[in-house]
């Protein structure tokens, strides 16, 4: 399995390497709560010595609802991630969603992150690796709730033939079973790294139950926070190679994915844990 680096933050994924922690928000709600997440996370795995990226979405395009918050958008989002990378001094993830988005959002995150849904969506693969490529950053793919683990070689033979080389990070995030609900294979872990790419897991949005928010008729995302931690815990056990994990200082008043989201104050005790895990494995 490769080993991939961000040569500017002396960050390194892959085997043998330390957990990495890609953690922040569901979504930008304010500068300020931004700052306030970020600076919480980035001490505690500074604390812990594990690398960490902060991740906000500037906007969340696949809500189940057209009145669901969607966040600042492109201009105002990639205005305030800028801000919180000066802030924090540390990488920035966020994802796109459409091709002409790929150089902007390029030049500030250093993880460009392609969403599930659209992990299959050949053009925005090609322009999202060809950004990343040129501003010396790395992909941060979303295996779609529909692949096998085996079907993500694909997404790899598009960028190493779009570019020339392999700067992609898989990212397992469940796959539905039936209507309305999400699991996790543990095995995809270590399928996916077979086909030499660091994985991760994204305990998060795994715990979701789309569209199933009582009385909202499909139009509302509900979850179990309860499971994220289960969730890690098994994927670093299993070899995950990194964490994506959303907080929020108050779940429950989020504007988006508050169901899946921990809290803030969560946040030492988890990572801890998880660090521990990927010592014994390895």
């Amino acid at each position: 399995m490769a080993v991939l680096t961000l040569d500017r933050w002396k960050l390194a994924i892959g085997s043998g390497q330390p957990l990495v922690v890609i953690a922040g928000l569901n979504v930008l709600e304010d500068l300020g709560l931004a700052l306030e997440v970020g600076r919480h996370l980035r001490g505690v795995c500074a604390e812990l010595g594990l690398p960490f990226v902060f991740k906000a979405s500037f906007d969340k395009a696949n809500r189940s609802s057209v009145f669901s918050y969607r966040g600042p958008g492109l201009e105002k989002g990639l205005d305030m991630l800028t801000a919180v990378k000066v802030a924090l001094n540390a990488p920035i993830c966020t994802d796109l969603h459409e091709i002409g988005q790929a150089e902007a959002v390029a030049a500030i995150a250093d993880l460009v992150q392609i969403p599930a849904f659209l992990c299959r969506q050949t053009d925005l693969v090609v322009a999202a690796a060809r950004a990343t490529q040129a501003a010396s950053g790395l992909l941060h793919v979303k295996k779609g709730q529909f692949l096998a683990p085996g079907d993500c070689r694909n997404i790899l033979d598009k960028v190493k033939e779009a570019i020339g080389e392999d700067r992609t990070i898989l990212c397992e995030r469940g796959v539905s079973f039936g209507y309305n609900n999400l699991v996790v294979d543990m095995l995809a872990i270590g399928q996916m790294q077979d086909l030499g790419s660091p994985v991760t897991i994204d305990a998060t949005h795994a715990v979701q139950l789309p569209g199933a928010v009582a009385g909202a008729n499909g139009g509302s995302t509900g979850g179990r926070r309860s499971g994220v931690p289960v969730i890690a815990r098994a994927a670093v056990a299993a070899g995950a190679d990194g964490v994506f994990l959303e907080f929020h200082p108050d779940p429950d008043k989020a504007l988006c994915d508050g169901p899946s989201a921990l809290p803030l104050e969560a946040a030492a005790g988890l990572l801890k844990q998880l660090k521990a895990l990927r010592e014994v494995v390895g």
